[in-house]
Formats: C-alpha cells, sequence, structure tokens
C-alpha cells in the first residue's frame, strides 16, 4: 500500500515519536511509506528508514493566507473561544482541513493514489477536522476524560469523531470511547485496537551509544515529560518514603521541573535525584538502569514501558487509566502497583532487591513493527472493528 502518516509537528515527544516509528514500520512491511507533518520545529524526529519520504506542509500559514481562513481564525479567536474554552480549532479547522484536501491532490498527481491515510492524535485532528475521506482512520493517543456533558463537548466530538475510522493504541482507549459515545453522543465508522510499534532493533542500538553523563553507580529511572499528568511528584514521595539509596534519575524536562527539583529539596532527598534534562536518546538511560518506575495518572499506552523492556530493564508501574494493562500482562502484571504513595514506596523496595531479572522476547511480540503494520491492514478492514464486534 501507499500509506501517509499525518502528525502536527516533529517534535521531541512520545505521540510524535510513534508516528515516525509507524512510518518506519509501514516502510519496513514493504508499503510505500510518507510523513507529514504541519509544523516546523528544531531538530525535529526523523525516520530511521530511509525509505521513509518526509514531507512538510505549513497548514496555519496556508490557511490564513487564503483570507477566509484568517477571518475563521479571528472570530473563532476574538468570539468564540472566550465564551466556550477550547474551541479555537472549530475556526481554524474550517479552512485547514480544505488546505490539506488540496495538498493531497496535488501529492497524488505526483505520487499516485494514496491507500491508506493515518492522522495521529487528536491536535492533529483539530487542524483538520473538516477533512472527509473512508481511506482516513484517525489514531487516538490517550484516554478521552469524560468530566463534563454538555452541547460543547458534543459539538467537539461530532466534529472530531462522528462517523470517521477510530483507531485507538490500547484497550484502556477504547473503553474511555466507549463511555464517551454515551455521554458526547457520536458515533464512530469503526473502532479498532492496535498498539503501537516498537522498533527494537533501532533501540537496542541506541541503547549502547555512550553517555558520560551516566551514573556510575546501579540507579532508578524515570523518563517522561515534566507535566502533572506524569505525576513525578508522586515517585519523589514514593522513592522518600521507601528508604532506597540506589539514586533515582528524572530524564526529561517540562513546566514542573522547577517544583520537582523543590520537591526534592524539601523531601531530603536532592543529593540522591538527578535531574538529566531532555535527552534526545534516552535508551542508555533506560538501558543501565536497575529498574524503570512510570507514575502517571493516565497513560494512553505507556510506550516507555516497552522501551524500558526492550533495554532490558525491568519496569514498575502504578495502577492508572489507559494502556499500561495492554503492555504489563500475564507475568507482568506483577509491575502494576495501586496507585498511592505507600504502594509505590513499598513496590520499588521489593523490585530493587537481589539480581536484575532477565527480560523474556516474548513480552514485546504485540509491539513488533510488522505486526503493527499488518493490523492497519485496508480501509475496506475496517469495517470488522472492535466496535461492531461489542453491538
Amino acid at each position: 500500500m501507499r500509506t501517509l502518516v499525518v502528525v502536527r509537528s516533529l517534535k521531541m515527544g512520545g505521540m510524535e515519536r510513534v508516528a515516525v516509528n509507524l512510518a518506519d514500520a509501514f516502510a519496513q512491511a514493504g508499503h510505500e511509506s510518507h510523513l507529514l507533518s504541519f509544523r516546523r520545529v528544531r531538530n525535529p524526529l526523523a525516520p530511521e528508514n530511509c525509505e521513509v519520504q518526509q514531507h512538510h506542509l505549513t497548514l496555519r500559514w496556508w490557511s490564513r493566507l487564503t483570507g477566509v481562513g484568517l477571518l475563521f481564525e479571528l472570530i473563532a479567536r476574538l468570539i468564540l473561544n472566550p465564551l466556550i474554552k477550547r474551541s479555537l480549532f472549530l475556526g481554524t479547522g474550517i479552512m485547514g482541513g480544505m488546505v490539506f484536501w488540496l495538498w493531497l491532490k496535488l501529492f497524488e498527481r505526483r505520487h499516485g493514489k494514496v491507500d491508506r491515510i493515518v492522522f495521529r492524535g487528536v491536535g492533529t485532528f483539530e487542524l483538520i477536522w473538516t477533512f472527509r475521506d473512508e481511506r482516513a482512520c484517525y489514531v487516538l493517543e490517550n484516554i478521552l476524560h469524560v468530566k463534563e456533558i454538555g452541547r460543547h463537548r458534543r459539538l467537539f466530538a461530532r466534529c472530531l469523531y462522528q462517523g470517521r475510522h477510530l483507531v485507538t493504541v490500547s484497550e484502556g482507549v477504547a473503553e474511555s470511547v466507549q463511555r464517551a459515545m454515551e455521554a458526547w453522543h457520536f458515533r464512530p465508522a469503526s473502532l479498532r485496537v492496535i498498539y503501537n510499534p516498537c522498533p527494537l532493533p533501532s533501540i537496542r542500538q541506541r541503547m549502547l551509544a555512550m553517555e558520560p553523563a551516566l551514573p556510575k553507580e546501579s540507579y532508578i529511572v524515570n523518563v517522561a515529560r515534566m507535566v502533572p499528568a506524569k505525576d513525578q511528584a508522586l515517585l519523589l514521595r514514593a522513592y522518600a518514603r521507601s528508604g532506597v539509596n540506589m539514586p533515582l534519575v528524572l530524564v526529561g524536562d517540562g513546566r514542573d521541573r522547577s517544583q520537582l527539583e523543590s520537591l526534592a529539596k524539601e523531601l531530603g532527598i536532592a543529593d540522591r535525584v538527578l535531574f538529566a534534562g531532555q535527552r534526545d536518546n534516552p535508551y542508555p538511560w533506560m538501558h543501565h538502569a536497575r529498574l524503570f518506575v512510570l507514575s502517571s495518572r493516565f497513560e494512553g499506552m505507556g510506550i516507555v514501558l516497552f522501551e524500558a523492556l526492550a533495554c532490558g530493564t525491568p519496569v514498575l508501574s502504578v495502577d492508572c487509566p489507559g494502556g499500561i494493562r495492554s503492555v504489563l500482562k500475564g507475568e507482568l502484571e506483577r509491575s502494576i502497583v495501586p496507585h498511592d504513595e505507600e504502594s509505590l514506596a513499598e513496590g520499588i523496595r521489593a523490585a530493587v532487591q537481589g539480581e536484575k531479572p532477565k527480560i523474556e522476547e516474548a513480552w514485546l511480540d504485540d509491539f513488533r513493527p510488522e505486526a503493527v503494520a499488518a493490523r492497519f491492514g485496508t480501509p475496506a478492514q475496517d469495517n470488522t472493528s472492535f466496535f461492531n464486534s461489542l453491538l
């Protein structure tokens, strides 16, 4: 198939990295693979497979250039958004969908007809919400939080999800979509679960890279953006309570970093906690760690869990909504602890005792790129869906 993976940007982030991995997976499976981004960023992520063809469309700029797109954006920004929070996309996405449609026509004149279009992330959906095509599927990376029930939520859902082929990255995300369908009164054309791909050879090559800043002794690691959803504050409190002397390394950056650094000082553990910052290659940090710990409030998939496993590192995770149980199943269920400070502290104490356990290759089978690419199939196969099987 000729496939097109579409993402809002290629900044350093979990969702963006998975979009690149998926484009690589399609190419590895023998498909003609294209990757399109809508925003330029510094140091963008890039496919590792040289067969992936990259494209860029400055969608917002071209939408504004039409004049009509600028008018819709101003109306949404000055009138609609102040009245209804997070509704700016209703204005920007009107012309965004049309601009993308025109770009796609020009693309197909040059490269041939596209068989599958894969949009990843709600932020991407919002930019082109007026675009409709049976070849398109829309991948939801995170759970839908059904907290508010009102007309504006129903409007948003109908714009973004109604009548579309939806793909979720875990069973937990699919269940949240079902709850949202009842609350927000929308119905997708189909709903399937397809896990994120884990490029094992690439990860295992990169994890061997030299990293002089690594601690010389055994350590515990967390790799995540420092934002409330990742809840590193819970991890710091649990680590302090555990009494474990093994250093804790936090790889990542974000708006909560200064607060977390202050919390480490308050807890008296600042001398044992290393804030390593954002790393282009986090895999050496995972590979050399004694334990990887995830403390998130929710996770659509928890790709860092199978990345850590691919690096040969045991994992520990709090039980949270979303997809961690899609990774930590069978024998790995014992790696899940209740989502509270004492349980996480006890889990850390127990996990670092003894020798580093061996990781079984079979635990990663569901996430191998060739398996993931095959599950996307063709648009016609969307009719046989996880959603339809539940009706």
